[in-house]
C-alpha cells in the first residue's frame, strides 16, 4: 500500500524505475517536528525577500483549497512564485529544472 501511495501521490511523473528506486530510499519521519508550534514572530517580521516555488503537478495535498498553493504560499506575504512542472519529489525526477527554478527563486 505505501509504495502505491508513493508512486501515485508524491513521484506520479516519474518511470517505475525511479518511482521504486526512490522508495527505497525513504525512511520513517517522526511525527512530533510537524506537530509542534513554531514561533514565528521574527519570520514574518524579516525584511529578506521570500520566494515559493510550486511545482504544478504535485498532489501529496490535495489539489484546491487544501493544496500547497496558494494556502501555503500565500502565509508569506509578498513573495516571489516561481513555477515548474513536476510532482512533489520533482528534485527526482527532474533536478536540473528545479536547481535552476532555485536559481530564478534567489534572484535579486
Amino acid at each position: 500500500m505505501w509504495r502505491a501511495l508513493w508512486r501515485e501521490a508524491f513521484i506520479q511523473d516519474a518511470d517505475l524505475e525511479t518511482a521504486t528506486r526512490t522508495y527505497e530510499l525513504l525512511s520513517p519521519e517522526p511525527l512530533q517536528p510537524m506537530a509542534d508550534e513554531l514561533d514565528l514572530t521574527r519570520f514574518y517580521q524579516s525584511e529578506i525577500p521570500k520566494s515559493y516555488i510550486n511545482a504544478t503537478e504535485d498532489i501529496a495535498l490535495p489539489p484546491g483549497e487544501w493544496g500547497w498553493h496558494p494556502r501555503m504560499s500565500s502565509r508569506l506575504g509578498m513573495y516571489r512564485l516561481v513555477q515548474l512542472p513536476g510532482s512533489h519529489e520533482v528534485m527526482f525526477t527532474n533536478p536540473k529544472l528545479l536547481a535552476a527554478k532555485i536559481v530564478e527563486a534567489g534572484r535579486p
